[in-house]
């Protein structure tokens, strides 16, 4: 017997008491996004699909016309859900307030539609990565900055697709993470991995190490006693420059994968509330750890919608060490 993931989402329900037949609903519609999404990043290179739209987002990045096509879809089919109040994106500057908007919504949707775009022209996996989370007490509809600017132990659910050889969703309510992989001969997203369980250390790590001379004091001499196999063994670096496809062999294989500040980007190049926060939120949730570079990651305070952060997430062995590196000043900040 199989197991889709919308029967997944109805037994998990059963269980989280925030959920409900609208949550269900909210999910169904991010599900349908990615099927959307995943069917345009197939097609890539036999339509005109690929390369850049000639616009700027928010961030300072050309947009690509996948970054448009996703970020599209995914407002299209979440402002159709009435439980859903506000919407954020990477590729909008400013939250969107659900028109249909009522003292029922009572979720906040943040995503990167998707995230290494850039890499689309040449055949690399590409990701999109979500989070939601409860309409804060007393918040009205027209303060989004209140449902969205919360604590990362705030969120309700979080997760990520991969577009990759096979299209991949992993998604978590708080219950363990859980991944589901989209058989197109039906058209559903099927579970193919139950309750993902980090190794508790892995044989990899990745970086992009040719920042390495900008990383703050530390972090290189991390990088050098795993090599030399002053953890148990020696590891081997793995780094495809997509965020969510090196987070999932994280996840799946363990390691850790690193994302310093640098001296250029003192304060880290990952978006705290829709990349970084999912990311971490489903690392916990598989047995691994996430930290900002200091300090437990989820426990962040976001001040801004498009605030950013370093991010280290990993496997048990190797971030115990890098704590353990932090703690006793060997690894400092730069910020």
């Amino acid at each position: 017997m199989i197991t889709t993931v919308q029967q997944h989402i109805l037994q998990e329900q059963r269980r989280f008491p925030h959920a409900s037949g609208e949550f269900s609903w909210l999910l169904s519609a991010i599900t349908l996004a990615t099927k959307m999404i995943g069917s345009k990043v197939r097609s890539a290179g036999l339509t005109d699909i690929v390369g850049a739209a000639g616009d700027v987002n928010v961030q300072g990045e050309v947009q690509q016309k996948l970054d448009v096509y996703a970020n599209e879809v995914l407002l299209h089919c979440l402002s159709t859900r009435a439980s859903v109040g506000v919407l954020a994106s990477e590729e909008n500057e400013h939250p969107k307030i659900v028109g249909h908007a009522s003292d029922d919504a009572k979720y906040a949707v943040v995503f990167d539609p998707l995230d290494g775009s850039s890499n689309i022209d040449v055949n690399v996996s590409v990701g999109t990565t979500f989070s939601i989370m409860r309409r804060p007490d007393g918040a009205s509809c027209d303060e989004p900055e209140r449902w969205l600017l919360q604590p990362g132990t705030k969120q309700v659910a979080a997760g990520y697709v991969v577009y990759g050889s096979s299209t991949m969703l992993v998604y978590s309510v708080g219950l363990g993470a859980h991944g589901f992989t989209l058989d197109p001969s039906i058209g559903a997203f099927v579970l193919s991995h139950p309750n993902i369980k980090m190794p508790k250390q892995g044989k990899y790590y990745s970086v992009n190490e040719a920042y390495a001379p900008s990383f703050p004091p530390g972090y290189a001499e991390y990088l050098q006693m795993l090599r030399d196999g002053q953890v148990n063994h020696p590891y081997s670096s793995r780094y495809i420059g997509s965020m969510v496809s090196d987070f999932h062999r994280t996840i799946l294989k363990g390691g850790i994968f690193l994302y310093p500040p640098t001296s250029d980007n003192p304060e880290g190049k990952l978006r705290v509330l829709y990349e970084a926060f999912p990311i971490a939120f489903l690392c916990e949730q598989a047995g691994g750890k996430a930290s900002d570079g200091t300090n437990r990651l989820l426990d962040m305070q976001p001040t801004s919608i498009h605030q950013r952060t370093p991010m280290v997430v990993g496997s048990q062995v190797e971030m115990e060490l890098f704590e353990k590196m932090v703690a006793s000043g060997e690894i400092a900040s730069l910020a």
